[in-house]
Parts: C-alpha cells; sequence; structure tokens
C-alpha cells in the first residue's frame, strides 16, 4: 500500500523523520531547560520501569495488536524460515559482532580520544545493547515497514524466551564478568508491559467487537479511529526518553559521536544480515522486514538498566545504553525506507493464516 492510500496519516507518516528530529530535539531541551519535569515523571518508575514510557508504549502497540491476525500467531511455526533467522542472527551474530566492533573503534581507532578505563565501559554499554534484542519499539518498526504484526509477535515473543537464560551468559563471557546481575524484575515487568498486556488487551477487543458488530464494522469503522495513533505515541515517548536525558547529552557531545560510530555501524550489519539472509531464503518481505528489525534495534530498557546496577548511574556503560537510545531511532527510520523500498525483491507474501490479508498490519 503506498503512503498516498494510507487513510488518515499519509502526511504524518511521510514526514515522519523530521517530526522525529524535531521531538528529539525538544525532549533535550525540556531536559537541559526544565530539568523539573524529567524529575517528576522519574518518581513514577516500578523496577526501573517508567510507567509514563510505560503507557505511551500501549498507545503505540495497542493500535497493532488490535491488527493481528491470531491465527498466523499458531500457524507462524509452520513458516520456520523466520524464526531461524531471528534466532541465529540475534544470539550467534549479534552480540559477538557488537563486541569486536566496539572494540575496534573504542579501543583501537579512539584510542588517543577516549581513556582506557572509560572505553572499557562504553564498550560494555555496546555489548549489553548487543546482547539484548528489542521487545517494544520492534512493533513500531514492523508497522511502519508494513510487516506481518501476527509474525512479529511470534518472533518478539520468542526472543524474550531466549532473554531469560542466554543474556547473562553472554553478557558475562563478552565482559568477563562473572557477577553479571540481572535486574530480573525490570525484564519480566518490560515483557509483560510490553508484549502480554497489549497483546491480550487487542485479542479481547478484537473477539468481543467482531462478535458483536461484525468484522466488516470491526475493520471498517472500529480500526479506523486509531488511524495515526501509533506514530503519535512515538514522538510523545521520543520527548520523554531524551527529557530524561538531555542533560547527559549535552554534557558529553564529543563522548555521544565517539559511542555512536560503532552502534551505528552494528545496527546497519545486523539489519541487512537478517534482511540478506532472508531474501536469500526467499523469506516473504511481511516476515522478512521485521526479521532484521528485531536483531537492529534494542531492548534499551534492559540495557540500561543492567548498566545502572553493574556500574552505577553516571558510569560510562551507562552513557553508552543511552547512546543506543539516542541513535535507535533515526537509523532505524532510515532502515524501514530501505526495506519498504526494496520489497519488490522479495517473493509475493505467502499467507499465514486463513484470514483475509486486510486484517494484517498496512497502516
Amino acid at each position: 500500500m503506498s503512503e498516498s492510500q494510507k487513510p488518515g496519516i499519509g502526511f504524518f507518516a511521510k514526514y515522519l523523520s523530521l517530526w522525529v528530529a524535531l521531538c528529539i530535539a525538544l525532549g533535550v531541551a525540556i531536559g537541559y531547560f526544565l530539568p523539573g519535569v524529567p524529575a517528576f515523571l522519574g518518581r513514577f518508575e516500578y523496577a526501573k520501569v517508567s510507567i509514563p514510557v510505560a503507557l505511551l508504549i500501549w498507545l503505540m502497540i495497542y493500535p497493532m495488536m488490535l491488527k493481528v491476525d491470531f491465527t498466523s500467531i499458531k500457524n507462524a511455526g509452520k513458516k520456520p524460515k523466520g524464526l531461524i533467522i531471528t534466532l541465529v542472527v540475534n544470539w550467534l551474530i549479534k552480540p559477538f559482532t557488537m563486541y569486536l566492533i566496539a572494540w575496534f573503534f573504542l579501543k583501537v581507532v579512539f584510542k588517543t580520544l577516549i581513556p582506557l578505563d572509560l572505553s572499557t565501559e562504553y564498550l560494555a554499554g555496546a555489548v549489553l545493547l548487543g546482547a539484548a534484542p528489542c521487545t517494544a519499539m520492534v512493533f513500531v518498526w514492523s508497522y511502519l515497514s508494513d510487516g506481518d504484526a501476527g509474525y512479529t509477535v511470534v518472533q518478539v515473543a520468542v526472543n524474550d524466551l531466549v532473554i531469560l537464560f542466554a543474556f547473562t551468559p553472554i553478557v558475562a563471557f563478552l565482559l568477563g564478568v562473572s557477577d553479571v546481575h540481572v535486574p530480573w524484575d525490570t525484564l519480566l515487568l518490560s515483557v509483560v508491559l510490553f508484549v502480554v498486556i497489549p497483546l491480550g488487551f487487542g485479542a479481547i477487543t478484537r473477539s468481543r467487537l467482531i462478535k458483536r458488530r461484525g468484522k466488516e464494522w470491526f475493520e471498517g469503522v472500529f480500526l479506523k479511529k486509531f488511524d495515526g495513533i501509533t506514530e503519535a505515541g512515538l514522538l510523545l515517548t521520543l520527548v520523554i526518553l531524551f527529557a530524561f536525558q538531555g542533560r547527559v547529552i549535552l554534557a558529553n557531545p564529543l563522548a555521544i559521536v565517539l559511542i555512536a560510530v560503532p552502534l551505528v555501524i552494528q545496527t546497519y550489519l545486523i539489519f541487512f544480515i537478517g534482511y540478506g539472509w532472508a531474501k536469500a531464503w526467499k523469506v516473504p518481505y511481511e516476515v522478512a522486514a521485521p526479521a532484521g528489525m528485531i536483531g537492529a534495534s534494542n531492548f534499551f530498557e534492559l540495557s540500561v538498566a543492567v548498566a545502572i546496577s553493574l556500574f552505577g548511574l553516571s558510569s560510562g556503560a551507562a552513557l553508552a545504553t543511552v547512546v543506543g537510545v539516542l541513535t535507535e531511532v533515526p537509523v532505524m527510520l532510515s532502515l524501514v525506507k530501505i526495506a519498504k523500498a526494496t520489497r519488490s525483491k522479495f517473493p509475493a507474501a505467502i499467507e499465514l493464516s486463513a484470514e483475509p490479508a486486510v486484517s494484517r498490519i498496512k497502516g
């Protein structure tokens, strides 16, 4: 579906990169000039998860979950290629390429610009990002790239299960830290908040409304009420996230740039590994795009929490995870554009369910 055909959000989506840049700038300005705002919002936190941010992420994810074809979730196992790509890239490739790329730039290329101890902390933050594939924001990238919503849910759910037992040993191995303290409450709460709850509410809403009013009314009337909500939620989330980090970002401009270099390179590399593998394997675009997005983006809530617990709030590791947030959104938006521009190179979509394609996310 072309941009001009997307009801209600064509203009909004067309200039989304501009709105994102403005919201990041607005968030940083609020954090720097009005520190009382993020300080107040920071009071509403549980297990290092910001409740205001969680509410906005619900605002982003819930409209997508309403469109999920739940039969496709059940049948996703019959189309295993997308899951195999996601698992191999995220757990056998991504953490190690992140370490190598970050080590090369932070320890070799930028050796004269970064003190040795600080470069080690930056490297630790990069590793924490690399060992945590995305949980929440990938639904937004899947939505924007016209990915299959049901299959994306399965991909995210499987990765969340792997995180439970693979995150700690991978981080411990790469950092040589035997006492990695994973904040399990943060990890489990994030999975519940960003996957289980919106998926459950979406399933209940969809089932009850279709039963009461019919599928035609649900798709033709009810779903249209949510046009543009996901993008609006994304922009508001960015304002809050960068309000929290505004002073940190402005106080460390050179460090931000130096840390960002390996993170950006890693993001593009991992996306093209997964996306290119999907093309070689003739995986349908609607599955291939989210498969590449999950590995490219990061579970930054978990990474930030672990960095703070291991190294401290003012550490280089914590700063590196913050830079991960800073670089992720504009880079991922560019990958969305690359994916949509190359979708014709993939085979026609293979239906994963008996539901008509209109129930899939198409903007």
